[in-house]
């Protein structure tokens, strides 16, 4: 087998394949015999068909197929071997392809385009500099964090009298003939206007509502009515709510059950270190925004700094004959510049983990997933979580390739990131959150 490298214009070369029939013919006579083993051709006994039949009708087949398969097997060796840094997949040439008779022929060219990566010459100095915000928490959102503990751990209360945002209980009717106990109205989920007839109202006080104002989606009616949701239509929504039961959330007390409860681990048993750790959750919540439009302003400084040149037509043809057609070439240039940065960007943190010896681990990968699975425990208001159910949600992770994969890039690029700050200046510039949005 031979492979010759062919340099064209525009960060392209050719890779001319030759395959000859030392390369293939043990592995082709292999496969024939295989189909002759198997094969059911009528007038011959099963295992019995000539070889001669054999190579009449699946010799050619087997043939064009082997031999592309060496010839590109040799093709992604050699790119290997001499350490050729590609972009794009390496594709079969539709211009200089030649005719290949697989019929009568035995060595066979078979001719392959390749994209060329640019030099990546960084070059970092501290004479480099991009800015870091740090944006400084304020006391509306130590309030919204501190909130959102006290309604994970408040209560509903008895009241006398609907001020604002209580909730209801009462007793629907209709006339003589419709009676509808237990029967919730949350005052919270309803603007101004809604609100307004409730307001002052007293157990046992009566107002009339309509359930397709204060229930605000069909299957709410129906699952308050009693009802299918197919029912709903024609029905007279006008009803009388009696109130039998008023209540308003409270915020539980700073006290040593709220601590055992909100903080299992012990580590927060007093106000002041309540607000110490609401104060460090803002502040590593803003951290995050923090590394993301740093790594943001990193990585657009970076790409204007090198101006990595692309093989651009060789790409848009590799996009559009890797998606098979799925998006027109139109598609395909409207995108195209958002394209080319992101594999301009790849090849720059693969070149920083590279010069500075860095890779991500097993242990990286499964830390990754710890704090994806986390990010999604808070989500839904659960900062505390046992260790088997941390544990159960990380492995679920783990098995999801594609998941994994992100992770991975996303260890990645936080590695490459750190090791580029260290070799550039980083001015840190403290900002309000308002200052802040108008950056973003």
């Amino acid at each position: 087998m031979n492979v010759a490298r062919e340099n064209l214009e525009n960060q392209t070369a050719l890779l001319r394949v030759t395959v000859g029939e030392a390369d293939y013919k043990e592995q082709v006579d292999k496969q024939l015999k295989e189909y002759k083993r198997k094969a059911n051709v009528p007038g011959f006994r099963p295992g019995m068909v000539p070889m001669g039949v054999i190579n009449k009708m699946y010799r050619k087949g087997v043939l064009a197929d082997v031999a592309y398969r060496k010839a590109t097997d040799a093709a992604f060796e050699y790119i290997k071997e001499n350490d050729i840094e590609t972009v794009g997949d390496l594709m079969p040439s539709e211009t200089k392809q030649g005719d290949l008779d697989f019929e009568n022929g035995t060595d066979f060219e078979f001719v392959y385009e390749i994209g060329l990566a640019p030099e990546i010459d960084l070059a970092l100095t501290k004479k480099n500099s991009v800015t870091k915000y740090v944006i400084e928490p304020n006391d509306d959102m130590r309030k919204g964090f501190r909130s959102n503990y006290m309604r994970r751990f408040g209560k509903l209360v008895d009241v006398d009298v609907v001020a604002d945002e209580e909730a209801l209980t009462g007793t629907l009717t209709q006339g003589d003939d419709v009676k509808i106990e237990d029967a919730y109205v949350g005052l919270i989920s309803m603007d101004e206007k809604a609100r307004k007839p409730f307001i002052g109202k007293k157990v046992g006080d009566a107002v009339e509502v309509d359930v397709n104002e204060i229930y605000k989606t069909p299957s709410q009616r129906a699952s308050i009515l009693g009802v299918k949701e197919a029912e709903l239509e024609g029905m007279n929504p006008k009803y009388t709510f009696t109130i039998t039961q008023i209540r308003k959330f409270a915020e539980p007390e700073m006290n040593e059950e709220f601590f055992k409860l909100a903080f299992p681990a012990g580590d927060v048993t007093t106000p002041e270190q309540f607000d110490a750790r609401i104060d460090e959750q803002v502040r590593g919540e803003l951290a995050k925004e923090t590394e993301y439009k740093f790594t943001t302003d990193l990585r657009k400084y970076l790409l204007e700094k090198t101006k990595l040149a692309l093989p651009e037509a060789f790409l848009k043809d590799w996009l559009y004959r890797v998606n098979e057609g799925k998006f027109s070439m139109e598609e395909i240039e409207k995108d195209f510049p958002q394209f080319l940065d992101m594999i301009r960007w790849d090849m720059i943190r693969r070149k920083v983990m590279k010069d500075n010896n860095l890779e991500v681990t097993q242990e990286d990968v499964k830390a990754g997933a710890r704090d994806v699975a986390m990010m999604q425990f808070q989500y839904y208001g659960m900062h505390t979580v046992a260790d088997d159910m941390l544990e159960n949600f990380v492995g679920s992770i783990l098995g999801n390739k594609e998941e994994v994969r992100k992770i991975y890039d996303t260890v990645a690029e936080r590695k490459a990131v750190a090791a580029i700050a260290d070799q550039i200046k980083v001015n840190e510039k403290t900002v309000t959150p308002e200052e802040f949005q108008k950056l973003t």
